[in-house]
């Protein structure tokens, strides 16, 4: 049995999903925030591992290919429509200050570091947003 939570989300609002397949959660905190975006009424659109991204892994130093978690497009509170790019992490991931000294966490940041900045420069071209939620954010 695996200590993740896994499966296939089954959108109750299934006409804002625009991904191409089934999504599919790897944690807790991605089943939470698919189901923040099926039923969230600003939430316009949403896709799960829907784009790539290539990026250069600074540890082998290969080229190779990044796939944020979700694509988002929302309706802010002025009315806008709004893009984002969002990936969702642990904070012993993706906060340099939570990372300590375990070699594992050190060696995931500065990978997702790589790919973060790859991501940031791929939705600027886009005008849209790129961001990481940590389960500080989901569990709030």
């Amino acid at each position: 049995m695996s200590r993740w939570s896994q499966g296939l989300f089954q959108p109750k609002n299934a006409e804002k999903y625009v991904g191409k397949k089934t999504p599919k959660y790897r944690s807790s905190w991605e089943f939470a925030f698919m189901r923040f975006c099926d039923n969230n009424p600003a939430i316009m659109q949403w896709a799960s591992e829907s784009i790539q991204i290539p990026y250069r892994n600074p540890l082998n130093g290969k080229n190779t290919i990044y796939v944020p978690d979700f694509f988002i497009v929302y309706q802010d509170k002025t009315g806008k429509r709004l893009g984002e790019l969002i990936e969702v992490k642990p904070n012993n991931q993706s906060k340099l200050e939570s990372v300590g000294k375990n070699a594992q966490n050190q060696a995931a940041y500065i990978v997702n570091r790589a790919k973060w900045e790859a991501a940031n420069k791929w939705a600027k071209h886009k005008s849209i947003r790129f961001r990481v939620i940590t389960e500080s954010d989901i569990f709030k």
